[in-house]
């Protein structure tokens, strides 16, 4: 007997064949995972800077300079990542790294609650860093290896959703814990999250991907350079994220200690962006699938542009949602865009490796933005307004370079995904 319309059977059948039946059960795991996992980051990490400038009294140029080292570190890592990722396979890689991620979240916790020298905190802080970035290019290569050809954007944009429903959760989570909870607890129940996510790939997420058992030496990361298009679409988005890096240590400086915001609040600043990715980012996703690449990732540029400049008038907290709200809408726009594009571009057997690679704008710009910011606030500490100004300057910059970027003619100015490049 076929549902009565407007029934609960008929909006559940729609919802499975519109949202849940358009891809395969791999995509629906890996977001499940990354929500856990994302949390479990979200919890304790975005404080760090904070912790190391409070309450070890590190000048926040130092705390950017140990975060471009992380990123250093990181890009390094990840890269390898992508050639493993070829090599053996996307699975292996991403258990490995979780359980790696399980004990230097649970050293992490030992060594904030025992007040450890600073440089041990840091040195497993980078470690943390560098294993997780290894198995980003496994995941974005097993994303597209289950992703249907038309539609890259709309399932990297199921992936963003699952990873920000645990960004939202996160900070929220752990602003209010760390008012009355030690720090060091925030790490311990990140060690947690790691388990269930190896828990949960273990079981239930198949391998995407079956090497053909060739050797696949590390030197070939490089080889990807050779794709001139690729690699100047990979410098114009380190631009980009060095602006929206500027969320996970700058802006938490400058709204608790410049401002006066309560950590709390920052937390739901946070949780705010998450919220919004969480609501609108697949919507937004199948539209901008459906539009000109270059003109989504412009659009997505300006945005942060204009989200980031209007943080220097930040004056209540109002104006600081309204500033993340604009942030936000950059960023549902241009982040899955940016992963569609390199999926495009990549050669089934490279793509381990050409996701490694763009992971390198990604590490290195996340880690280079406390710098830039750290800079930027220890000098200007009294000008929001040039602080802020200068970095909005370089995601306008990033805009106009996209827009030449993509008058290139490999590049196919049709709306449909499946257009050859």
């Amino acid at each position: 007997m076929p549902p009565v319309p407007g029934t609960y059977s008929e909006i559940k059948q729609r919802l499975h064949s519109d949202v849940f039946g358009r891809f395969p059960r791999g995509v629906w795991v890996i977001a499940g995972t990354q929500l856990f996992a994302s949390a479990g980051f979200s919890i304790c990490l975005p404080f760090f800077a904070l912790y190391l400038h409070e309450e070890r009294g590190l000048l926040m140029t130092l705390v950017g300079s140990l975060y471009l080292i992380s990123g250093i570190c990181s890009s390094t890592t990840q890269m390898i990542g992508g050639v493993l990722a070829d090599r053996f396979g996307r699975r292996r890689l991403i258990l490995g790294s979780s359980v790696i991620r399980l004990f230097i979240y649970s050293g992490l916790s030992v060594l904030v609650a025992t007040s450890a020298p600073v440089w041990a905190i840091i040195i497993t802080y980078v470690s943390g860093q560098a294993v997780g970035m290894a198995m980003r290019p496994a995941i974005a290569a097993m994303i597209t290896d289950l992703s249907p050809p038309d539609r890259l954007t709309e399932t990297y944009g199921v992936l963003r959703v699952g990873q920000n429903v645990g960004w939202a959760a996160g900070p929220a989570l752990g602003g209010y814990l760390i008012t009355f909870m030690p720090y060091s607890w925030l790490f311990a129940i990140a060690a947690f999250s790691s388990v269930f996510t190896f828990v949960f790939i273990f079981f239930f997420l198949s391998e995407s991907f079956h090497a053909t058992g060739e050797r696949v030496p590390l030197s070939s990361m490089f080889n990807v350079t050779r794709d001139h298009l690729f690699l100047v679409f990979t410098g114009l988005c380190l631009l980009v994220f060095v602006t929206m890096g500027q969320m996970g240590s700058t802006l938490s400086v400058f709204t608790v200690t410049c401002i006066g915001f309560s950590t709390a609040q920052y937390g739901l600043l946070l949780t705010a962006n998450g919220i919004m990715v969480v609501l609108f980012q697949y919507p937004v996703a199948r539209w901008a699938g459906k539009m000109p690449i270059t003109r989504g990732l412009a659009l997505g540029s300006l945005l942060y542009a204009l989200g980031y400049l209007s943080l220097g008038g930040v004056h209540s907290f109002n104006w600081a949602i309204a500033a993340m709200v604009i942030i936000t809408a950059g960023e549902i726009v241009f982040t899955p865009l940016t992963l569609s594009v390199v999926a495009r571009l990549s050669p089934p057997d490279y793509r381990g490796r050409y996701m490694g690679f763009f992971g390198l704008s990604q590490s290195m710009s996340m880690s280079l933005a406390p710098l830039v910011g750290g800079v930027l606030l220890d000098t200007f500490p009294q000008d929001p307004w040039f602080v802020w100004g200068t970095i909005a300057t370089v995601a306008l910059i990033a805009t106009l370079g996209i827009l030449w970027w993509g008058n290139n003619p490999r590049l196919s100015t049709s709306s449909n995904e499946n257009a050859q490049l």
